[in-house]
């Protein structure tokens, strides 16, 4: 009887040693598949990335801008806020449009128009007729008039209109136009050299050659 007893004491002990450990070692599995289970669910989460935002084309562009003044009446600010004819007569690479402007009595017509785009030949690109023909040019009003009005769109462009479009001039004839980004041509032959130029009741792009309207 004493052995039997004593064999009972002997398990029930043993029993009691073992227990803990059981669950100590439970426990530390479930932990672990817990703590494997965070690590898996956080690993398969997909980073956050930022959307890239579209930036759209609001500024004036085009490498004539960098000649433009930073302040002034004849800055983009500055133009911004006078009709075209008055903007343009503040801009120092478009005085000979200006003056022609003036000689074909068109600078109320221009400046009393809303929502206009014009295509402003530089200096540069009236100096590229030959004289002669400026001359002639300038002193026939009817004619200046006809090939001012064809560089006047009754409604304002934005450069991705420009893209791939055909455009109906004050002139009563069509332009077109073609490009991308920053690169844009009128009529094929007319580069944009400084474009979405704002002025008070126009679009401006300035242009490398003069539009001669279709005969």
């Amino acid at each position: 009887m004493n052995s039997l007893l004593f064999r009972r004491a002997a398990l029930a002990v043993s029993a009691a040693a073992v227990l803990p450990l059981a669950l100590t070692a439970c426990s530390s599995d479930d932990s672990s598949k817990d703590s494997a289970s965070g690590s898996t669910s956080s690993a398969s989460a997909p980073a956050s990335t930022p959307a890239d935002d579209p930036m759209p084309m609001d500024k004036p562009f085009g490498p004539a801008c960098s000649s433009v003044p930073k302040e002034g009446a004849g800055s983009f600010d500055g133009m911004a806020q006078d009709p075209v004819a008055t903007a343009a007569s503040n801009n120092k690479e478009l005085s000979t449009l200006v003056a022609a402007v003036k000689q074909a009595g068109l600078v109320d017509t221009l400046n009393n128009a809303q929502n206009i785009t014009v295509f402003a030949p530089t200096d540069d690109a009236f100096a590229k007729i030959p004289k002669a023909d400026l001359d002639a040019l300038l002193a026939d009003k009817a004619e200046l008039t006809k090939v001012l009005t064809y560089h006047v769109v009754g409604e304002k462009l934005t450069p991705g209109q420009l893209e791939k479009g055909s455009f109906a001039t004050l002139e009563k004839s069509k332009l077109t136009t073609a490009g991308s980004d920053t690169e844009y041509t009128v009529n094929d032959s007319s580069k944009v050299v400084c474009g979405n130029v704002p002025t008070a009741n126009a679009t401006v792009y300035i242009v490398d050659t003069v539009l001669m309207p279709p005969k």
